[in-house]
């Protein structure tokens, strides 16, 4: 009998080497899709804040995990050097109960932030971790703590103003969208007041706010005293007091920048605050020191003046979105030209100087117009509102002047036109540079007030 065309073909079943291929298959496929992690280094010495490790086979930036013995605690560094055949780590953490055979891991990526939405309102450490009590942070991205500054060429200019909803700044020192400034003060001088203020008034989307090695008194005061709720609530704070290790510090300013890109990918205008950049550049001393860089300027070594503009240059207008970036700078003395200040005030489009003679006044904000300037502001402003100001920086020019004989009595009224024009309006030109700290004052009504200051009418 013959087989019909549709009778079914014969099952072949498989043999059991066809099942030991299947198995190694599916097990290949598993190991593939698997992070692997091998132990391959070890703790030969500690010396101050540096672990030294032999092994593993890591490169600069990467992330480890340093495992204490008999106990399940670990301890994470990041890789900042390396001497003959060891490599070099400095911790994010205590080094209490760490010595010599402890495992170093790798785990082959450098540190990042998670970040999202869920991130306004609240309050992080210098690693991005929650230090509320909020609970975490859930996550719908992954941004590198170390990235690349916008392209050139790519960058939006700088066209538009940015409202901060202080009269002095709005007026005689406008800021635009996308730029960078710098608050150059000493201390005691209301710089943290002025930065809240900023805070609460401006019109921007987001704030990122640094706060990188502040007393641990002066945090909470910040937040509720100055920031205040309407603030925080569109706000993400990362905060790295004075006792953290130098590297967490920091890498709180490269969090802060990190979560402001990603705010700014988003395409939404964003006002990045860090108090203050010094800090952050004693931090980075101090991690070179402890690797054996040479001092250089004043103590500071070479890599704090390479780091600073890859820090400073992430901020800025982008290709879709923005952030500016208002970066504090404590100056030691009221020394205007030392290192750090120098070196930012290079890099910046602008800088806002806070003057310990009108602090002593109860002159507030303490904003010293005429060492002040903002590099961006007849680009973003009208026609009007930019001669206004000048007149305004003219008639302090005039007083400042003629001061001292008016002190002394010495002056006549009638001597000089200017100098009467000047000592006719000071008061009315005071009073607009004087702001409470709770007044917020519109762009808008900033500019009205401005133009009807302006003198010579």
């Amino acid at each position: 009998m013959t087989q019909t065309a549709d009778a079914a073909a014969p099952v072949l079943e498989k043999t059991e080497a066809d099942r030991t291929g299947d198995l190694f298959l599916a097990l290949e496929g598993r190991l593939s899709q698997t992070e692997l992690i091998r132990i391959n280094g070890r703790v030969a010495q500690v010396v101050g804040l540096v672990i030294e490790s032999q092994g593993p086979d890591v490169q600069m930036g990467d992330l480890c995990e340093v495992r204490f013995r008999n106990r399940d605690t670990i301890l994470r560094a990041e890789v900042v050097g390396f001497r003959t055949d060891r490599v070099l780590l400095m911790p994010l953490g205590e080094l209490s109960d760490i010595g010599p055979g402890c495992d170093v891991l790798s785990l082959g990526r450098p540190l990042g932030v998670n970040v999202s939405h869920a991130l306004l309102g609240r309050v992080l450490d210098g690693l991005g971790n929650p230090l509320d009590s909020l609970g975490p942070v859930p996550a719908a991205n992954y941004y590198p703590l170390m990235s690349s500054p916008p392209h050139p060429l790519r960058r939006q200019m700088v066209e538009s103003p940015l409202s901060v909803g202080v009269k002095v700044i709005d007026g005689l020192l406008t800021l635009g969208q996308g730029q960078r400034v710098g608050i150059f003060a000493g201390s005691g001088v209301g710089k943290s007041v002025l930065l809240g203020m900023m805070a609460r008034n401006t019109e921007a989307d987001v704030n990122v706010i640094a706060l990188v090695g502040e007393r641990g008194r002066e945090v909470k005061e910040f937040l509720e005293r100055d920031l205040g709720e309407e603030g925080l609530a569109r706000s993400v704070v990362v905060v790295a007091t004075s006792d953290q290790p130098p590297l967490v510090r920091l890498k709180a300013a490269l969090t802060a920048t990190a979560i402001a890109e990603y705010f700014r990918d988003e395409g939404n205008n964003v006002l990045l605050m860090m108090d203050s950049v010094t800090r952050v550049a004693m931090a980075q001393r101090d991690v070179g020191l402890a690797i054996g860089e040479p001092p250089a300027t004043r103590g500071y070594t070479p890599s704090v003046f390479a780091f600073l503009p890859r820090l400073l240059e992430r901020a800025g207008a982008g290709e879709r979105g923005s952030i500016t970036a208002i970066y504090s700078v404590l100056v030691e003395g009221d020394d205007m030209n030392e290192p750090i200040a120098d070196a930012v005030r290079g890099i910046l489009d602008g800088h806002l100087v806070l003057s310990r003679q009108l602090a002593a006044r109860y002159h507030y904000p303490s904003v010293d117009v005429q060492r002040s300037i903002s590099r961006v502001m007849s680009s973003v402003v009208s026609p009007e509102q930019n001669a206004a100001a000048g007149r305004v920086r003219e008639l302090l020019a005039i007083f400042e002047e003629a001061q001292d004989l008016i002190n002394i009595g010495a002056y006549k009224a009638g001597s000089n036109p200017k100098v009467d024009w000047a000592l006719k309006h000071l008061e009315t030109v005071d009073s607009f540079l004087r702001q409470g700290i709770g007044e917020n004052f519109p762009f808008d009504e900033t500019v009205s007030r401005l133009l009807e200051l302006a003198p010579y009418q």
